[in-house]
């Protein structure tokens, strides 16, 4: 009983874990600090690069280490990375240490992605309350963007006055969340048992993760499409903060959009779960792609840009938060992070691929150009996936 009263806690601890691990300072002005330092728009896609490298080779083994070894010990580890970079990024000063960071921001975005949302399903698998997974993942939602509304207003702000203080108050935030990660209680389920498995214990974990995948190629189909129009909403998110701040504005109302965007999205994904029971998931899959790939057509052609991003970040909240729950019901428990770990992986190759040359079509024309650029291939990949969609339907 002792367990299941720790498990059920693990929900409300894994809200408290993402409002803390999430007030980052540096995130909405990491780009601005690095071009401040000589980078160029070509070396930040190449940073990014490096970084997307990093995560397409891990995300799955740490997802692995996390379904073998248990999503706290992943999630605790991940911590610990997220400060290293922290910390190399304040105190480099040349492409490759900047880079050595981008690894461990890699290594800590790995050992989490999977791990997390394992975590917190499994919990309340559990205690038999796995049908509440899109409510809880709506609420968490909620935090996050509560967490990313503070960091966009208070890092736009010291910005203005001081990159060093912001980096220096997210280590010690970055701390406490260190701290209050130890607290998780490992669910049971999920984590498989060693001692009496032949062989390479990890190899076996990555292929029978990938006989899963096989045997059902609807969360492979699923994963791919939620990755790509995650690719799309991040390329605007990075991106935009240069187009603003070339655009004349400082990097406090940069903030501020970015912080309003957040409120909104922390508004809306409670309410996924109802909007999803009234479009229903061909809703999700075909209506909210077409209204995202809109968005990125307004900030590349409109002198509103910044409210076309912030629908763009509402529409990619409806997706995470739904698709999540749509990719969670259909994988077992033994294999969860390490799947969910292989969606990650996906969303880096095309990071890999579309990132930097979102950066290298800036420098050589305009930032303006990449996203038109972004807008035709986003629009090509909707429109197949839609007649794919209706195509099986009929």
């Amino acid at each position: 009983m002792e367990h299941h009263v720790q498990l059920k806690k693990n929900i409300s601890k894994n809200y408290l874990f993402t409002l803390i691990s999430n007030v980052d300072l540096t995130r909405g002005i990491w780009m601005i600090y690095l071009a401040s330092k000589g980078m160029s728009l070509t070396q930040l896609g190449l940073l990014e690069t490096v970084f997307h490298l990093t995560s397409f080779t891990m995300e799955v083994p740490t997802g692995a280490v996390a379904d073998l070894f248990g999503r706290k010990t992943s999630r605790v580890l991940g911590r610990v990375f997220s400060l290293i970079s922290v910390v190399l990024l304040l105190l480099a000063d040349s492409f490759l240490w900047f880079a050595i960071s981008f690894v461990f921001t890699a290594l800590s975005y790995n050992l989490e992605s999977g791990a997390g949302d394992a975590l917190v399903y499994d919990s309340l698998k559990e205690i038999d309350e796995e049908a509440q997974f899109m409510r809880v993942a709506g609420n968490k939602e909620v935090f996050y963007q509560i967490a990313s509304t503070v960091s966009f207003l208070v890092g736009g702000y010291l910005a203005t006055k001081s990159y060093t203080v912001a980096f220096i108050l997210t280590i010690i935030i970055g701390t406490a969340s260190l701290l209050q990660s130890m607290t998780f209680r490992e669910p049971s389920i999920g984590k498989r048992e060693r001692a009496k498995e032949e062989g390479n214990i990890f190899f076996a974990q990555l292929r029978e993760s990938a006989a899963v995948v096989r045997s059902n190629p609807r969360i492979g189909a699923l994963i791919v499409f939620c990755q790509v129009i995650l690719t799309f909403c991040t390329c605007i998110f990075f991106y935009l903060q240069n187009y603003m701040k070339a655009g004349g504005y400082s990097e406090a109302t940069i903030g501020l959009v970015y912080a309003v965007s957040a409120l909104g999205a922390a508004v809306i994904a409670p309410q996924v779960h109802r909007i999803e029971r009234r479009i229903k998931e061909k809703g999700i899959l075909i209506v909210m792609p077409f209204i995202t790939i809109g968005c990125i057509w307004g900030v590349a052609m409109s002198r509103y840009h910044y409210a076309f991003f912030i629908l763009l970040m509402l529409t990619e909240s409806i997706i995470y938060v739904a698709m999540s729950d749509y990719i969670n019901k259909m994988i077992p428990s033994e294999s969860r992070a390490t799947i969910l770990s292989f969606a990650s992986m996906v969303f880096s190759f095309f990071m890999i691929t579309l990132f930097p040359l979102i950066g290298l079509l800036g420098d050589r024309y305009s930032l303006a150009f990449a996203f038109m650029c972004l807008g035709v291939l986003g629009s090509t990949f909707v429109i197949l996936n839609t007649f794919i969609l209706l195509r099986k339907t009929r």
